[in-house]
């Protein structure tokens, strides 16, 4: 079953009977709960095409910590060709699914995965930083201090785990709202463990789905087990600091808590919550 708000979207056959046609596919279901409902919504055809959203601030403003040569390349070229190739990848999922044509629907999974995810991930990414960001107070500081011992212990642990990342990946402070606490994640490539908006219920597994998507491909284990809330992420690909900071991964990961914007952090705290 895949249900929304309570109310039932799609119902899996019964047990013991084999469905062979597009609806047996998990693939197929999610797109269309994913596409077709969480559109309909907000008035938004599901053929409409995604597009790089704009900076909060100009490309130089995170100087010195991240120099806007990067800053336009990371954005214009890296986080426009994710979006781009997404959008590619939808239309042949749309003509597969016509279609009915399932083996195709499948082979786009990968694509749906790795360019939605950096689509989603850099749009969060953008918005988390600020050349004025300020520091966590309020709830937010208090659940640092809980789940952490202080702010420095947060950027401590967090930091190392997102140096260790081998190869690419992202570092993540999210928020479990099982165990109401904060913590942290690390991802590869582009997954990360996203806010439970809408949940799947396919034969008998629990997925939550992201609420910042409209599109199939983010079903990270780490989203299916924890459903962590992300609250603050570190690209740790190297196109996000190799033109300032070379191999030295750590000065970057160390530097980018001077430029984070705690206002943005503490507002998705507060909507996790």
């Amino acid at each position: 079953v895949i249900h929304d708000g309570g109310e039932v979207l799609e119902r899996a056959p019964p047990p013991g009977v084999l469905c062979c046609g597009p609806p047996s596919s998990a693939m197929f279901l999610l797109h269309r709960a994913l596409i077709t409902r969480r559109l309909a919504g907000v008035g938004v055809r599901c053929c409409q095409k995604h597009t790089l959203p704009d900076l909060p601030y100009d490309y130089n403003a995170l100087e010195p910590v991240i120099s806007a040569d990067i800053m336009q390349l990371h954005h214009s070229k890296h986080h426009q060709t994710y979006v781009n190739n997404l959008n590619v990848a939808e239309e042949k999922l749309a003509e597969a699914t016509a279609k009915g044509d399932v083996s195709t629907v499948i082979s786009l999974a990968a694509a749906l995965k790795f360019n939605g995810g950096g689509h989603i991930n850099h749009t969060i990414f953008w918005k988390n930083l600020s050349p004025d960001g300020g520091e966590p107070e309020g709830e937010l500081l208090a659940a640092i201090n809980r789940d952490f011992g202080s702010l420095d212990a947060l950027k401590s642990q967090l930091s190392a785990a997102t140096v260790a990342v081998q190869g690419s990946g992202w570092g993540w402070l999210g928020y479990n709202k099982q165990k109401g606490a904060l913590q942290i994640a690390t991802c590869p490539n582009q997954l990360q463990g996203l806010r439970p908006d809408t949940e799947l219920i396919l034969y008998g597994a629990r997925i939550p789905v992201v609420e910042e998507t409209r599109f199939l491909g983010l079903m990270d284990p780490l989203e299916a087990t924890t459903g962590l809330v992300p609250l603050f992420g570190i690209d740790v690909w190297e196109h996000a600091y190799y033109l300032q900071y070379k191999n030295v991964r750590p000065d970057y990961v160390n530097a980018i808590w001077k430029v984070a914007d705690w206002k943005d952090i503490s507002a998705r705290f507060n909507s996790a919550k």
